[in-house]
């Protein structure tokens, strides 16, 4: 059996953390190890962490966090924690897992090619503060590709799962590039050099929505007019912005189609009003639903992308 690396970030989710890690503990794989990047809480996660340290039997190490953030601490633990195991799930704090969920997803790596970046994720139950089910994730259809990746994450990082390959690839990441999340980082880099991603339409673990989550589920009508908002403020082209230029770091990687689709995609959104529609229609990028389709055609004609 494999050894999967559970790769957690702490802040303040004393509340909820020890379900999360019951549901690991109940997990059907049982080679699995915890290492939990603490980002200074002030509440009780650190004791939670260490009464299941000794509950794991060794089996959770609590290493501090670079406090800048989740998405640096998702990248610090992943640092931490490269090579240490043969595949690495990313895990938020106040989750719960389906027994299966490890299990379901290492099925996807099996008889693949271990030296190229690999992706696993999937669908999520939404849950309440309570943990019951309210509901489900959009369930995206179309193909996981470098296309769809520089317009739309569909990799939500509390569902993901990678090999060893996709985990030295993303400790590669410099410390001072911007990001807008490590998880559509993730989705970029493993699609742009050609790697693997598996998008799984089987939820397989519980996603509690409550006030204090860092990025919410953005299934509501509500959610959509949030994002609808970021959008005439330019947060989408500020986050293309960064991931474009995290891409130029690794041009040598990527593919010959992906480098003349990122070349393209930045060409495109230079241009003017006619050209760029013309432009953006020829790349063939695209998201996974219909109104993600219509946001990324309002996105390109006012020119927020």
């Amino acid at each position: 059996m494999q050894t999967v690396a559970i790769l957690m970030c702490t802040y303040n989710g004393a509340r909820y953390l020890s379900a999360q890690l019951d549901s690991i503990g109940e997990q059907t794989h049982k080679d699995w190890v915890i290492y939990a990047s603490d980002d200074g809480s002030d509440d009780a996660t650190l004791a939670v962490l260490h009464h299941y340290r000794d509950k794991f039997e060794g089996r959770l190490e609590i290493i501090s966090g670079p406090r800048q953030g989740f998405t640096r601490n998702f990248l610090h633990v992943l640092n931490h924690a490269c090579g240490k195991a043969d595949f690495y799930a990313f895990c938020d704090q106040d989750d719960f897992w389906y027994p299966q969920k490890i299990a379901r997803g290492m099925a996807f790596f099996e008889g693949g090619d271990a030296s190229i970046p690999q992706l696993y994720c999937g669908r999520t139950t939404i849950a309440d503060e309570a943990g019951h089910p309210v509901g489900l994730s959009p369930r995206f259809s179309k193909a996981p590709s470098f296309r769809n990746a520089l317009v739309q994450n569909i990799a939500a990082g509390n569902t993901m799962i990678i090999n060893q390959a996709a985990c030295k690839l993303l400790a590669s990441t410099p410390r001072q590039l911007r990001l807008a999340a490590h998880d559509w980082w993730s989705y970029l880099l493993v699609t742009s050099v050609g790697g693997r991603v598996h998008y799984d339409d089987v939820p397989m673990i519980f996603y509690r929505q409550h006030g204090a989550n860092a990025i919410g589920a953005n299934v509501s009508i509500a959610s959509r007019f949030e994002r609808l908002a970021r959008l005439f403020k330019g947060v989408l082209k500020e986050w293309s912005d960064d991931n474009i230029t995290g891409l130029g770091l690794y041009r040598q990687r990527l593919t010959q189609e992906n480098l003349v689709l990122l070349d393209g995609f930045v060409k495109a959104r230079q241009s003017g009003l006619a050209k760029r529609c013309y432009l953006f229609c020829r790349l063939g990028i695209y998201r996974q639903t219909f109104f993600g389709t219509l946001g990324l055609g309002l996105a390109i004609f006012l020119n927020k992308i």
